[in-house]
């Protein structure tokens, strides 16, 4: 009888092993499988925090795993139906999967609840940039410049929009800016070599 017990309890106790005081922080700063695995021990323990689900979703994300992303950031919204960060979490895994109309959406509702992230206005701006809604796009990346006028990157990535459109004045002009608040951005010199 006691080695049926003791062999199922090894048995569980190796499947989950009980979260630990690092798995909050593995979970929330770390990347790949030892992020999944502890924000599964997480969810284990709190079934309904949903920041170990949207957590455990963008690493399954990086993985290219999109349907269980997708998955984990459902329930981390359906948890918490104003987090802003899974939102736009999920935006980026339906960028990923070339939903483009879905990225946009859950990014306007990102952007909704968090005005103040350049990163989601962004990334808002990708989504409309590859569909050919260059205004749009250029909308959102001179609003994510406004609440980050530092950022090398976002006059980098409005560039393309800018050439994209075929305004190849702009496009230099953003390139140059990028490079001034980046003297080491290769990619800006390399894109204003090409233009």
């Amino acid at each position: 009888m006691c080695r049926m017990i003791c062999a199922t309890a090894v048995l569980v106790a190796t499947v989950v092993q009980p979260a630990t005081a690092d798995d909050t922080s593995t979970c929330r700063q770390e990347i790949g499988d030892t992020a999944i695995a502890a924000c599964t021990r997480m969810l284990a323990l709190k079934p309904n925090d949903p920041i170990p689900y949207a957590n455990r979703g963008m690493n399954y994300y990086i993985k290219g795993d999109y349907d269980r992303a997708i998955a984990d950031l459902d329930q981390a919204i359906r948890l918490k139906p104003n987090f802003a960060d899974a939102y736009h979490g999920r935006g980026v895994v339906h960028y990923g999967k070339g939903d483009y109309a879905r990225a946009i959406a859950d990014l306007d509702q990102a952007t909704q609840l968090n005005p103040k992230n350049a990163i989601a206005y962004n990334q808002r701006g990708f989504a409309y940039n590859v569909k050919g809604d260059y205004a749009w796009a250029i909308s959102d990346y001179d609003q994510a410049i406004r609440l980050n006028p530092k950022w090398s990157v976002a006059y980098f990535i409005r560039a393309r929009a800018y050439k994209d459109k075929g305004d190849y004045d702009r496009n230099i002009a953003d390139l140059d800016q990028a490079i001034e608040l980046d003297p080491k951005f290769a990619a800006a010199y390399n894109s204003r070599g090409g233009t």
